[in-house]
């Protein structure tokens, strides 16, 4: 009873192993490599699969999913003889899973061999400023030459990127240096042209202004010179419109003597001798008035005589006082040139208002 029970176990446990022999569940993107008594038999796709028990045998399992490797970093010599490290990642994938177990053993060693002799015939022609500046162009560079020579390996390069390239530490801080100096440079170059655009943008604003002054100005000065023209012009018309005597003007004159003789800058006058006989002429004149031909006095004037011959004494009193002292100070003046007692100019003969207003002549032609 013992024995046909172990026969019967024996059996059984062959069997599970002849079924787990024969039976093979392969996951989605993975494909097994099948060898029949060490020869290459078939590959295994996907999902349920049968073999023939101790006959057949998987020889690799291969990944068909998408890979990503880093490499460690690689020191390569430029073309200036600067020795950089490298760091580079590359992306690849099997699409021939036959070939990347029979045509290469190690595929994934192979391809990093491959990078870092790619990348220091790459990186060897270039000095450092351009190997720096060219990554795009070594990932081209190094993804062309892999993908052509993984082809046969039944392996697809996808991408190759250069993570990170180190020079040493004393160019570093070369590089530094130069960059923080550029920076400088760039920052006092705009400065510069912002402060030259400013000045430009003041020097324009004040010739504007100045231009808009000016040009104020003459528009000012030319309304006041046409208002001064017009003025004039109206004046010279109202006196040749009313047509006025001498005895008038001669009376304008007499009102405005004391006015000049009040000025500032009249400091010293030279006063002829002549002057009295002047003013007596113009008192004649004055007196005169209503015997002149073509002036004789309306209603209206002869009420305003008594004024009119008053304002005229008062004036020619104003008149003759201004003259006196005019007199007085060129004869101090004469004294304190000569250094002696005021000579010069004879004293004129006093002239009394009453002469320039009640003139003999005058008088005769009233009477």
């Amino acid at each position: 009873m013992t024995a046909i029970t172990v026969l019967v176990i024996a059996v059984a446990l062959i069997a599970v192993v002849t079924l787990a022999k024969a039976v093979r569940i392969v996951p989605q993107q993975r494909q097994d490599v099948v060898e029949r008594l060490g020869k290459y038999k078939r590959t295994l796709n996907p999902g349920l699969n049968l073999l023939v028990p101790f006959i057949d045998a998987v020889r690799t399992k291969v990944d068909m999913r998408e890979q990503v490797v880093s490499f460690p970093p690689q020191p390569v010599i430029t073309s200036d003889n600067l020795v950089v490290s490298i760091d580079t990642v590359l992306y690849f994938k099997v699409v021939d899973s036959v070939r990347a177990t029979y045509e290469i053993s190690n595929f994934l060693q192979a391809i990093e061999q491959l990078t870092v002799t790619t990348l220091r015939n790459v990186i060897g022609s270039l000095d450092l400023e351009r190997a720096l500046t060219s990554r795009e162009e070594i990932n081209r560079h190094l993804s062309g030459v892999l993908d052509e020579t993984t082809g046969r390996w039944g392996i697809k390069v996808t991408r190759v990127e250069i993570k990170a390239i180190e020079p040493p530490p004393s160019i570093r801080d070369s590089m530094e240096k130069q960059m923080r100096a550029e920076r400088d440079r760039r920052a006092a170059i705009l400065n510069a042209e912002g402060l030259k655009q400013s000045q430009i943008l003041t020097a324009e604003g004040e010739k504007q202004a100045a231009v808009l002054r000016a040009d104020g100005d003459r528009q000012a000065r030319i309304l006041q010179a046409e208002g001064q023209a017009k003025a004039i012009r109206t004046v010279f018309d109202a006196i040749h419109q009313a047509n006025p005597s001498q005895k008038v003007l001669a009376y304008q004159y007499l009102q405005a003597l004391p006015q000049i003789a009040n000025g500032s800058a009249n400091k010293v006058w030279i006063v002829p001798a002549e002057l009295t006989k002047a003013l007596e002429g113009m008192g004649g004149a004055l007196g005169g008035l209503a015997g002149m031909v073509g002036d004789a006095p309306t209603p209206e004037a002869s009420k305003g005589a008594g004024e009119v011959e008053r304002e005229a004494a008062e004036a020619a009193q104003a008149a003759a006082s201004a003259a006196q002292e005019i007199h007085d100070e060129v004869r101090v003046a004469e004294a304190q040139a000569t250094g002696g007692t005021p000579q010069g100019l004879p004293a004129p003969e006093p002239v009394s208002p009453a002469s320039l207003v009640n003139d003999p002549a005058d008088q005769r032609e009233r009477g």
